[in-house]
């Protein structure tokens, strides 16, 4: 099976030779029950940009948002459309280098702060929610290297 063409390779990401061609997370899914509170929580609060925003039938529209130069994105999945939602959780966490000042910021915009920033031995970690009470995690911690 060809490769799609539309499809775009990340930037000094290659597989290698003999193995699975599996790149980069694309994709996180959030289950949410407001589409349009969420779309504005996401993009006006946390100042995501809209990734993709297509019709998904008559009552739903798919909406994925990401922090701008972001890989990966979140799918605002509407609850109505996923049977069994409440069962399972995203654990999604995001780099952060200021978690102590994003979280001051963000608190003065109303958002829950679940998990005060706190110091652990990797670093400064927090969590907040949005407005489905999904998890979101900020964290210090740089991004780990590849490990070989």
């Amino acid at each position: 099976m060809a490769a799609d063409p539309r499809s775009r390779v990340p930037r000094g990401w290659a597989p290698s030779r003999g193995r699975l061609v599996i790149g980069p997370i694309k994709t996180v899914g959030v289950y949410v029950s407001d589409s349009e509170a969420s779309l504005d929580f996401y993009t006006r609060v946390l100042e995501f940009i809209v990734r993709r925003r297509v019709s998904a039938g008559p009552d739903a529209t798919w909406v994925e948002v990401s922090p701008a130069g972001a890989e990966s994105s979140l799918i605002l999945y509407p609850r109505s459309r996923s049977g069994g939602w409440d069962e399972r959780q995203a654990s999604v966490v995001f780099h952060c280098p200021d978690v102590e000042a994003t979280c001051l910021d963000l608190e003065k915009k109303g958002v829950r702060i679940k998990t005060p920033p706190t110091a652990l031995p990797w670093g400064m970690f927090a969590v907040i929610l949005d407005p489905d009470g999904n998890e979101l995690g900020l964290s210090s911690q740089r991004i780990a290297p590849e490990v070989s």
